[in-house]
């Protein structure tokens, strides 16, 4: 079963724009990421896609993130101009990708 037959009766795809490739994606197949409420300037991975504020979407791999710190494209989609820290964002991105390098071998 496909991620779009998941989708509720009457629902449609909601459409969102990568903020390191720019390429326009189902939500599904990207990664929102917030700011911390509990800590300043911290870029926090939102899995559940539940944390109050402002998200801003990307592409889920290493390359996506690096590409979006070289452009400060979270400082631009949070509206901030001060450093962010994606330490948050890139950890989840590691695991992530050494579970599935895991289930490959």
């Amino acid at each position: 079963m496909t991620q779009s037959q998941l989708l509720s009766p009457g629902k449609t795809e909601r459409l969102r724009t990568c903020i390191a490739t720019r390429k326009t994606l189902p939500d599904f197949q990207l990664l929102r990421t917030v700011l911390s409420t509990s800590e300043p300037n911290v870029v926090v991975p939102d899995l559940e896609r539940k944390f109050p504020g402002r998200g801003a979407w990307i592409t889920p791999t290493l390359e996506a993130l690096d590409t979006a710190e070289q452009r400060k494209a979270f400082g631009r989609a949070f509206k901030v101009s001060s450093l962010l820290d994606t330490r948050l964002v890139r950890q989840y991105l590691l695991d992530t990708t050494t579970k599935q390098e895991g289930l490959q071998h």
